[in-house]
């Protein structure tokens, strides 16, 4: 089968930081790439590449589609000014300009030549296998799978949120129906019903699809082969099985670190000790034969000089070893109990009675010492609302909420107030220590690399500031923890140690997220906001 998109030594970087370095690819036509790495890695970059949007710095990138490109970025690039009409027919422009060709050739079939009758039949084929008399429908479907079905086609773009202008890019996309899709983290901001939808989508999607995801039940579902952005090496592994190959290899791969960094140690161990003392013994306490002095001596400085020899060879292995050692991999991430945390007793939030405008109504809600609460709903039920009126960031218009002890709360959305501000700071804002504790005290959460500590703020990406946000959230004891949306924007293996790390959490904890994996897995009280009022109801 031909290649469609193929990569052939290119490289890639931004100011002085190398992000790919001579890296090839190549995709058949059909295949379905999920695109996974550490937050970055490059893997937008590497998306934006291949779309044509960005160029490599050398090599080549080279996609062929005669059914046309779809490119969804993380971020949506929407007009603020324009309507949700006009994003529609711009993303139906293509199929808008063959269907005129078509009835521009129509108009003089019957007197038309051979080579108008193939240019015809030509459009017609390429018309009906993007399914442009279906475009509309398509648009129908895709607007209701992902919640936007009652959504005012002359609304003004500015006026959506983040995760409308989000779901309608991927609603255009996905009915434009381009040959090849290019979709950056597109299960951003959706809800399970939506989650399922789009999946189906893309499962009955005759092209190529390559998305990048840290959704890891989509990645499992639709994609036929991973792609991981190494960023140690600059380089991409491709893992031909999907999903379930990809975490054998690199739960292997972890595996093999930490007996590698144990033989380190040991080897390290084992040279420090012979050459500081071990080996000199090896003559000591010979007794003289004979009477013999000269013979004697001859025999203990050939000895001497053979210990010499090997404790010299001991230190240059150990010289070795040390200019090339074998880290120690992170610590699993845990996060810091307040004093006294599992032995609290009582309510550490109340709320009752509160109303912000009409996207919340709690008459009665209390999470106490140790409690767990999974609160889940439709995009734009309340569920954000909720956590920042827990957090104490959004105050409502009317009720009361009463908060004891220490709360920590990772938002959704990280702001950036400060660009120009290195990492390292940014992280040791409001924590005591001086710089070299900060620097071992982030480190040692695996979330940086120590050549990222200067790097500006405003130059990370969406999953690094999401890795910040968590940073300062791991180095501050608390008693509960709201976490909204913990799990986007972050790599896999990243994923899972949250997941644990929120396991063995004895605080109290209220978790909003659209991730089914974690929710299969919770151990809590779920809530769902629904029923058209945003009120907080079990499930």
């Amino acid at each position: 089968m031909p290649t469609q998109i193929s990569l052939h030594d290119v490289s890639k970087s931004y100011a002085d930081r190398l992000l790919l370095e001579g890296v090839s690819l190549s995709i058949r036509p059909g295949d379905r790439v999920g695109i996974v790495g550490e937050n970055g890695a490059g893997k937008s970059t590497l998306l934006r590449i291949i779309a044509g949007i960005e160029r490599p710095d050398e090599g080549r990138a080279v996609l062929s589609a005669d059914g046309g490109i779809g490119y969804l970025g993380q971020t949506p690039d929407l007009p603020p000014d324009c309507t949700v009409r006009d994003a529609i027919d711009a993303a139906l422009a293509e199929l808008g300009d063959i269907e005129r060709q078509l009835r521009s050739l129509e108009s003089g079939l019957g007197s038309a030549g051979a080579d108008r009758l193939d240019e015809y039949g030509d459009l017609l084929t390429l018309f009906e296998l993007r399914g442009g008399y279906e475009a509309d429908a398509r648009v129908a479907k895709a607007l209701h799978g992902l919640g936007l079905e009652a959504l005012d086609h002359d609304r003004r773009l500015g006026s959506l949120s983040g995760g409308e202008q989000a779901r309608l890019g991927l609603a255009c996309l996905i009915a434009a129906s381009p040959e090849v899709m290019l979709l950056d983290e597109p299960t951003n901001h959706l809800d399970a019903t939506a989650l399922d939808w789009l999946e189906d989508a893309l499962l009955a999607h005759r092209g190529t699809v390559l998305a990048v995801s840290h959704d890891r039940l989509f990645l499992q579902r639709i994609a036929t082969a991973i792609v991981e952005v190494d960023a140690d090496r600059r380089d991409l592994v491709r893992y031909g099985e999907g999903y379930g190959t990809f975490v054998a290899t690199k739960a292997a791969a972890r595996r093999r670190w930490e007996q590698d960094h144990a033989q380190w140690c040991d080897e390290i161990d084992r040279l420090t000790e012979y050459a500081a003392g071990t080996a000199h013994g090896i003559a000591q306490g010979r007794l003289m034969k004979d009477n013999n002095k000269m013979a004697y001596d001859r025999d203990r400085g050939r000895v001497q000089s053979s210990v010499s020899s090997r404790v010299r060879n001991a230190q240059e292995r150990l010289r070795r070893l040390r200019a090339e050692p074998v880290p120690r991999p992170p610590e699993p991430l845990r996060f810091r109990a307040a004093p006294g945390v599992g032995g609290a007793e009582g309510t550490l939030v109340r709320l009752d009675g509160v109303r912000v405008g009409d996207r919340l109504a709690v008459d009665s809600l209390t999470v106490g010492a140790g409690e767990r609460l999974l609160v889940h709903g439709a995009n734009g039920a309340g569920k954000t609302t909720l956590l920042r009126v827990l957090a104490g960031v959004t105050e409502p218009d009317s009720g009361t909420v009463v908060r004891r002890g220490r709360i920590g709360f990772l938002a959704q959305e990280i702001p950036v107030s400060r660009p120009a501000e290195p990492l390292l700071t940014a992280f040791g804002r409001g924590l005591t220590g001086d710089a070299e504790e900060l620097t071992a005290l982030l480190l040692s959460y695996g979330l940086f690399r120590e050549r990222d500590l200067q790097v500006p703020v405003g130059a990370l990406s969406a999953g690094q500031h999401r890795r910040l946000a968590l940073a300062r959230l791991l180095a501050r004891p608390a008693d509960l923890l709201l976490l909204d949306e913990p799990t986007n924007h972050l790599a896999l293996a990243l994923v899972e140690e949250l997941e644990e790390a929120l396991t063995t959490w004895p605080g109290a904890l209220v978790v909003v997220s659209h991730d089914r994996l974690l929710r299969r897995r919770f151990a809590g009280r779920p809530y769902e906001i629904r029923d058209g009022r945003p009120a907080l109801v079990p499930c």
